[in-house]
């Protein structure tokens, strides 16, 4: 059994790559706007900021490495001890033609392992996201073979990055518990459970506890909650141990039938619900102890 924390990192997932300008006009995507989201999250409590870029000109996910220096400069000049964490999910999803299964159909964006984290070799962030997930995702499959994990976490942990295990099921952490006992991964786990997508772990406190009782007991880990399940999440991931995060990313809502007008706004929240159930927030420097980093870099490294 885990009490809760005493000390709660809030992450912020500030865009993401599956929300859309039509779901929502408070979305950030250039540049700045996703900078400013997430200085406006650190100041509303986050001591982490999840990092997706999209296209300024048409606000669909983006892999640019121009994009990414960009915001991450953005940030660095206002904020250098925020923690930023950067994602390596995009370059994984096929969509099968229908007369050939075996030939990609328009929406496939899978790649070279090396190719879906050089953005984290050049920029050298404090952590980014390492997806283990082969799975249905809606009407298209997500693939992460073992082999290719292997590849993509060797580049991460040659550039010094800590990676964030983000597991969809259970079968996901199976396969962390593998790359930990061979070397692959290093040190004591940082992970999350990432509830509510179609068709991997369904949101709920039985799932939160299922999932946490499967981790290594040195494990610090994350539920997220997607969409209607954002901020009940946030409840069942403090009282199970975990830490939390929310962020336009995860949901475009404050409440029912209420848009969230900025990333800063949903932090807010999070932080209300993790207060009024006893728990204390993490500053960032509290954060940086907990998750193990270094101090911050002064400059970013291209």
């Amino acid at each position: 059994m885990r009490s809760p924390r005493d000390k709660v990192i809030i992450t912020c997932a500030v865009t993401g790559n599956l929300t859309t300008p039509e779901q929502t006009p408070h979305l950030p995507i250039t540049p700045a706007q996703i900078a400013d989201a997430c200085l406006g999250a650190a100041d509303a409590g986050a001591a982490i900021v999840h990092i997706h870029v999209r296209d300024p000109l048409t606000g669909r996910p983006s892999m640019l490495l121009d994009h990414y220096v960009d915001v991450v400069e953005r940030i660095r000049a206002r904020n250098p001890e925020l923690i930023l964490n950067i994602t390596t999910g995009p370059g994984g999803r096929f969509v099968p033609s229908k007369d050939d299964p075996k030939v990609a159909a328009e929406g496939t964006t899978l790649m070279v392992p090396e190719k879906r984290v050089e953005h984290i070799a050049a920029l050298r962030p404090d952590i980014c996201t390492l997806d283990l997930n082969t799975m249905n995702s809606g009407r298209e499959v997500v693939i992460n073979t073992p082999a290719n994990v292997r590849r993509m976490a060797k580049v991460i942990v040659d550039a010094g990055v800590r990676p964030e295990i983000e597991l969809f099921d259970s079968g996901d952490i199976a396969l962390m518990r593998d790359l930990n006992a061979d070397g692959t991964l290093q040190g004591p786990i940082l992970c999350s459970f990432v509830m509510g997508v179609r068709y991997g772990f369904q949101p709920g406190p039985e799932t939160v506890l299922y999932a946490r009782d499967l981790l290594p007991s040195d494990a610090e880990f994350t539920a997220i909650g997607i969409g209607k399940a954002a901020f009940t999440t946030v409840a069942q991931s403090y009282l199970a141990g975990g830490h939390v995060r929310v962020g336009l990313e995860d949901s475009a809502y404050l409440a029912r039938g209420q848009l969230a007008t900025s990333n800063a706004e949903m932090v807010a929240k999070a932080r209300r619900i993790v207060e009024d159930l006893g728990g204390a927030i993490a500053t960032i420097a509290d954060a940086r102890q907990i998750v193990g980093l270094p101090a911050p870099a002064t400059k970013v490294a291209v």
